[in-house]
């Protein structure tokens, strides 16, 4: 007798408007045939099948409710799923994704010969493509130079001789290689394909779209792959296209003959796709593994607005013109590219109980369309003139995602190809709900907002950690906010904001929520909301290591806050920000750089020592702050909450609870890492280098971090003009200006101060060559110094 299960039970109550007789039950199987009509005695073979007799059934009663049943097993498609509108209502299920796993690989039936010692070769048909191998179910590597490390913090083993001629040279034939990069800065990365060889011995590249922030390859953390002369070590496979010959280098635990081996063919497994207009409804996607995908890197990709992301508009569950659709309790693993993708208008969309991890690019992407911006600009360095800009406040159109839930989901290590990834992006969107998810080891951030078009989302009890592991100037939050009101040259967009102070609700309608979350970063700040980002409400959350960074933007409340062992870091406030900072817990001053303002209000606030407090009260901030030690319950045990003696509380902070970050299924808790337990700093003030005065100008040496990322630094080096004096030699005839960093002078790299003053000594020129930073773009000047 068949047995209703609760999933399905739910699914009727979900439709209590409709009778039993509308949900109607299809199965497929792996032991299935092709004549069988669907049902439980005889199901389909395939999913395809199953979709075909779906639509056949819709067509005869458009109100039922089907459900596919995926009994135990693995299925290999042969293309993508496509449900359309009129499959709405539909349901795919398995029964648990330990049992039911689909995959966009093919099975490879193989007759290996040797090569050489190591190597065997196997021939496979004309028409297979496939930049995956799988043996056994584990990825082999793809032949690279440098070699596959676990160990190694970039690529998984980096060489700055990558690409070097003396390598290219002693490849019979690199056309098809791939070169991988990080950006020059390490925000983010590149990926090339190799077309040929120049007359002088370099590498003719492809590619290189995967990132807005446009700069030159890294000179060091760089990667070559699909080279057969670098097929060199066990574990490591080549496809010869032109001879279609695989060649592989099997690992000590391997035996070709009693091996499974597979090919990926597929970039995408379900298509979830209506229009605004006739949208498809209530689609649930549950109990399944989702394995085996190419990767994506090199198709094509698009510019998210002004932030530093270009993307690849698709998943391996793709959502565009959706309604109230479910994807629940899968396992998502061994994936090219993206994960699931949420494109243009989307309502109402959960993503709820997914294990994602060991994957390509991003896990969960909500990405609106550009045409719903009113006067988009698509680089940091674009702009609309203000006389030709729309300013209407909000959306232009629909086509965006809405009302979306990412709740109790374990996402970890992701990005594993692609380094401009995130846990969770959000990007031209509204109101989504970021929500108990666990996200760690991944190469930038684990949630990311590209900009403030258009708020309202809330991000809230989450666990984020071990996070820009293979990047550089980030957070375990990141977010850009390069919106209609924010300019690449500073003194247009202080003009502008200062004639338009209300100018960044036009983007940023919503105020963001981040509330209740524990972040740590250890190569960037626990949040950092970089250029721009504005309308922000932060509060309850624990920083367990760099802080909170807030650049350039306005209206960004913080209150409630923990930073153990960090603080505030105000970057290139605006005169106007509107900024407001409280009742926070800080262990040291403020790290601030380049303000033209305080803010609304700075105060109330409990500082780990009297020196970084008397730092903000010589601003006339902080006047009604204490200092003294929080008296922390159990850090030990990461609880972070203040016991009842703690001055923190007299100065109106309020314990929040520490036990509810991160996934809450039970599954799950077992499962998930958790952050690294700081252990307090002492929180003596740091030296820093010291101003200096040069031609009666400000300067002094670049030395951290924070201001490597105010300033726009690929590194912590050079001289920042803090001060100029407008009668200086220096200054004249369009020189030096407040906010200039002096990377070179004289041909000669600057690092520091010292530098810049043997350079000068050894000048005998009354001008000076300098490439300074300004606006976070090179520029070459000279300079008068007599």
């Amino acid at each position: 007798m068949r047995r209703i299960s609760i999933f399905l039970i739910l699914i009727m109550v979900s439709f209590s408007c409709h009778d039993k007789t509308n949900i109607k039950e299809l199965y497929v199987s792996k032991a299935g045939l092709a004549t069988n009509d669907g049902s439980l005695e005889k199901p389909f073979a395939t999913i395809a099948e199953a979709v075909q007799k779906a639509n056949q059934l819709k067509l005869d009663n458009p109100d039922s409710h089907i459900v596919i049943n995926l009994l135990k097993g693995v299925y290999h498609l042969e293309k993508s799923i496509e449900i359309s509108a009129s499959l709405s209502g539909l349901t795919i299920k398995g029964s648990s994704p330990a049992e039911v796993s689909i995959k966009g690989s093919r099975s490879l039936s193989a007759q290996w010969e040797k090569h050489d010692d190591n190597i065997m070769v196997t021939s496979v048909a004309k028409d297979l493509d496939f930049d995956q191998l799988l043996i056994n179910g584990t990825p082999q590597v793809l032949a690279r130079y440098p070699n596959y490390s676990e160990d190694a913090q970039y690529w998984n083993g980096s060489a700055a001789d990558a690409l070097s001629k003396e390598r290219i040279a002693t490849w019979k034939n690199p056309n098809g290689a791939y070169f991988h990069a990080l950006h020059g800065g390490k925000w983010g990365g590149f990926h090339f394909k190799i077309t040929g060889v120049n007359e002088d011995g370099t590498a003719i590249l492809e590619g290189g779209q995967q990132n807005n922030r446009g700069s030159k390859p890294h000179e060091e953390y760089r990667m070559v792959e699909n080279v057969f002369e670098e097929l060199d070590s066990p574990g490591e496979w080549f496809l010869d296209k032109e001879t279609h010959k695989l060649y592989y280098w099997p690992t000590k635990d391997i035996v070709l003959e009693n091996s499974e081996i597979e090919v990926s063919v597929l970039k995408d497994l379900i298509q979830v796709i209506g229009t605004l207009e006739n949208p498809v409804k209530d689609v649930t996607i549950s109990g399944i593994k989702f394995e085996n995908t190419k990767r994506t890197f090199m198709d094509e990709y698009e510019p998210l607005l002004r932030s530093d992301w270009s993307i690849y508009r698709g998943g391996v569950l793709f959502f565009e013109g959706t309604e109230n659709c479910t994807v629940i309790n899968n396992e998502f693993t061994k994936l090219g590219g993206n994960v699931i993708m949420v494109s243009k208008y989307n309502k109402g969309l959960q993503v709820k109980g997914n294990h994602i991890y060991e994957n390509g690019a991003s896990a969960v992407s909500f990405v609106g369309d550009a045409s719903a911006v009113r006067s988009p600009s698509f680089n940091y360095g674009q702009y609309v003139n203000v006389k030709d800009m729309d300013t209407v406040a909000g959306p232009k159109n629909e086509l965006y995602p809405r009302e979306c839930l990412v709740e109790d989901n374990l996402i970890y290590r992701i990005g594993r190809v692609e380094k401009q990834t995130a846990g969770v992006q959000i990007s031209m969107a509204m109101d989504i709900t970021v929500r108990h998810n666990s996200i760690y080891d991944v190469p930038r951030a684990g949630i990311n907002i590209g900009d403030g078009t258009w708020g309202g989302h809330i991000l809230e009890y989450n666990d984020v950690f071990n996070t820009v592991l293979e990047t550089h100037d980030h957070g375990s939050f990141n977010s850009w906010g390069r919106d209609r009101f924010w300019h690449p040259k500073r003194r247009v967009m202080d003009s502008l904001t200062t004639a338009n102070p209300d100018m960044y609700k036009w983007d940023a309608v919503k105020t963001t929520v981040i509330r209740n979350n524990r972040f740590r970063c250890d190569h960037g700040w626990d949040i950092d909301l970089d250029d721009g980002s504005s309308n922000y409400h932060i509060y309850n959350n624990l920083m367990l290591n760099n802080g909170l960074k807030l650049r350039e933007g306005f209206n960004r409340v913080a209150e409630n806050n923990i930073m153990v062992n960090n603080s505030l870091h105000p970057h290139v406030w605006f005169a106007n920000s509107e900024d407001v900072f409280k009742h926070n817990i800080v262990a040291d001053a403020y790290q601030d750089v380049g303000l033209l303002g305080w803010g609304k209000a700075l105060d109330s606030n409990l500082f780990s020592n009297e020196v970084s407090l008397m730092k903000a009260q010589i601003y006339n901030r902080d006047m009604n702050s204490a200092y003294g030690d929080p008296l922390f319950k159990d850090p030990a045990h990461l609880d972070f909450s203040v016991a009842e003696a703690s001055p923190a509380l007299k100065i109106g902070f309020k314990n929040f609870p520490m036990d509810q970050f991160g996934v809450q299924k039970e599954a799950f808790k077992k499962r998930a890492k958790t952050p690294e337990i700081p252990k307090i700093k002492d929180s003596s003030e740091k030296k820093s280098s010291p101003v200096v005065a040069w031609l009666r100008n400000n300067i002094k040496s670049v030395e951290s971090a924070q201001e490597q990322s105010a300033y726009g630094l690929s590194s912590a080096e050079g001289v920042v003009v803090l001060r100029v004096w407008n009668h200086s030699p220096a200054v004249k005839n369009n020189g030096i200006r407040n906010g200039d960093v002096i990377l070179q002078a004289g041909g000669k790299k600057v690092i520091n101060v010292q530098d810049f003053f043997k350079i000068n000594l050894e000048n005998q020129s009354d001008t000076l060559d300098l490439v300074i930073m300004r606006n976070q773009s090179e520029k070459k000047i000279t300079i008068n110094i007599k």
